[in-house]
């Protein structure tokens, strides 16, 4: 069975933990009432719908 030689260190460790882990940027949908970019699964802010239902005032 193989066995390290060395004690990885925690510094090697978490850059390589680190490496698999990247920031993506947040996608950005249509809103199909005012036709404004908006986050996905979240109230337009500009016109206040969401699923087609107007949950706030934007105005």
């Amino acid at each position: 069975m193989a066995v390290p030689k060395r004690k990885t260190s925690k510094a090697k460790r978490d850059k390589r933990r680190a490496s698999n882990s990247k920031l993506n940027k947040p996608m950005f949908v249509e809103c199909p009432q005012c036709h404004e970019l908006k986050l996905p699964h979240r109230v337009c802010k500009e016109c206040g719908y969401y699923k087609n239902e107007e949950v706030i005032d934007a105005q």
